[in-house]
């Protein structure tokens, strides 16, 4: 890994920095919002959404995730300067100005609002709402000791969006699913609890240096234990979900794949090694791949 005055004497141009800023060699990142999404549809439509919400769904989380990104690092700079994980970001290392950082989260949420306008007037205010929570987060990590449920709430908003894409209709615009969105939003929470803990745990000791909040620092000795329950739990929550919907069992394919990755990821964090943690974090997206199988061949015809 190079340092960060080797970083800055060999620059790259500005758009190799905005590509760098929005993480885009690491898909891992939308992945973790692409697939409770995807589920979402499926479940939703009750099998194939149709190409056009998947495209609409599919480009406007990555946009979304790419803005978040340049918000969270500009919000963090500060921060992150001091941290050993982040600290050659572009804006931390200052390769990038903060204003420079805002103005491609601008165009990029504008493309994804453009997206979303293909859609329907509920939609697009559920899409406001989401977008408000994202730009929130970063600055819970200074107020709340679990600014992961934070995230979770606006890494889930992606679920309720996609029901009132596909029906805009009742309550919301939601037709008649709650108690399903509330199934897989509950499932997505335990989810996004779990994997950005072990994510917390990795900067731990630097947190607790400058400041910073996170579920890591508050759960302290319980941190492994909590990690592991709210996986299973979502597991569980979601595998019920989506049997009661489908009335079929196609899914328990998923969740034993799931179950079998959750029993690696425990036997990773519980190392203490922060790169073991870190690449447990990582491989996440494999976790909602899994159950996004499981899901569409509930669904399929």
């Amino acid at each position: 890994m190079k340092t960060v005055s080797q970083l800055r004497a060999h620059e790259p141009s500005r758009l190799a920095l905005s590509l760098e800023l929005i993480r885009w060699r690491r898909p891992e990142g939308w992945l973790l919002l692409l697939w409770p999404t995807f589920i979402a549809l499926w479940v939703a439509a009750r099998g194939f959404p149709g190409w056009s919400l998947l495209a609409i769904f599919g480009l406007g989380t990555i946009l979304m995730r790419s803005a978040g990104c340049c918000v969270n690092d500009t919000a963090d700079s500060n921060f992150d300067m001091h941290v050993e994980r982040t600290k050659c970001r572009p804006i931390a290392r200052g390769a990038l100005s903060r204003r420079q950082a805002l103005t491609t989260a601008v165009w990029l949420a504008t493309a994804s609002f453009g997206l979303v306008l293909m859609t329907n007037l509920v939609t697009i205010t559920w899409a406001i709402v989401a977008g408000g929570v994202a730009v929130l987060y970063p600055f819970t990590k200074r107020v709340f000791a679990m600014p992961q449920l934070v995230l979770g709430i606006a890494f889930s908003f992606g679920i309720p969006m996609a029901f009132a894409a596909t029906h805009g209709v009742g309550f919301l615009g939601l037709g008649p699913d709650i108690p399903a969105i509330a199934g897989l939003v509950s499932a997505n929470l335990l989810w996004v609890l779990a994997y950005d803990t072990v994510y917390a745990m990795v900067d731990r000791e630097d947190d607790l240096r400058i400041g910073i909040r996170s579920s890591a620092i508050t759960l302290g000795r319980w941190d492994v234990i909590v990690v592991t329950t709210s996986y299973v739990a979502s597991l569980l929550v979601l595998s019920a979900t989506v049997l009661m919907t489908s009335g079929r069992s196609e899914i328990l394919f998923g969740c034993a794949v799931a179950a079998v990755l959750i029993a690696w990821h425990s036997r990773e964090i519980r190392t203490g090694k922060r790169e073991r943690r870190l690449r447990s974090f990582v491989a996440n997206h494999w976790i909602g791949c899994a159950l996004f199988v499981g899901t569409a061949l509930s669904f399929s015809q």
